[in-house]
């Protein structure tokens, strides 16, 4: 169950990347279209801190970082590619996933930080005030989410156009969309008890995570 989260977590991360460049209008608010899927990712992250500890957590974030540094770095590479010449959809093609720099590095920053900052909380809260499971994912992705809205919203577009509603409505959808998925947390059992390593060696079995 350890590894599908894992590969869940990448997964709505790349797509979420893909995604972002689309806003959408909810009611009175406008948000990237990749903040349904991305709102899961904090819950699924916690299920991995609880599942591999703040170590297993911490690597998967770094593997998540990488998948899309790569993501993007391609991405610009296929838009910059010559297009054969019977091919019309490269304007569309670049529109979709040639994102300004400015935008990506501001999404890979914001995830970077705040990810870190959901593990550190979780494991924090799970070591020191205990309490249901439920919550210390709740307090987390409390914390975490409103630290990503501002990070991504003011690198992303601060001087280009009003970012206090933008962060207000991101926020917003993340938390709606955490009480949802929050749930899930049940559904998972910790494999830490179960021995399973992730991505460490067999001979470090059953040792705990700092």
């Amino acid at each position: 169950m350890g590894i599908v989260l894992v590969g869940l977590y990448v997964a709505c991360e790349l797509i979420a990347n893909v995604t972002a460049s689309k806003p959408v209008q909810l009611g009175g608010i406008v948000v990237p279209a990749a903040i349904f899927i991305y709102a899961i990712t904090f819950t699924l992250i916690d299920l991995i801190n609880e599942s591999f500890g703040k170590r297993g957590a911490r690597k998967v974030i770094l593997a998540a970082f990488l998948a899309n540094l790569l993501l993007a770095a391609y991405a610009h590479l296929a838009v910059a590619l010559p297009a054969a010449p019977f091919y019309t959809g490269q304007v569309a093609f670049a529109g979709v996933l040639g994102s300004a720099p400015r935008i990506v590095f501001a999404s890979l920053a914001a995830y970077l930080i705040s990810s870190f900052i959901d593990a550190e909380l979780f494991a924090l809260w799970k070591a020191r005030v205990h309490g249901p499971r439920w919550l210390r994912v709740l307090v987390s992705n409390v914390v975490s989410t409103g630290i990503d809205s501002v990070a991504f919203i003011s690198l992303a577009f601060y001087g280009v156009m009003p970012t206090g509603g933008l962060i207000r409505g991101q926020y917003v959808v993340k938390m709606a969309i955490t009480l949802i998925s929050l749930p899930l947390i049940y559904l998972v059992r910790s494999t830490r008890q179960r021995g399973e390593p992730l991505f460490d060696n067999p001979t470090r079995r059953g040792q705990g995570n700092p």
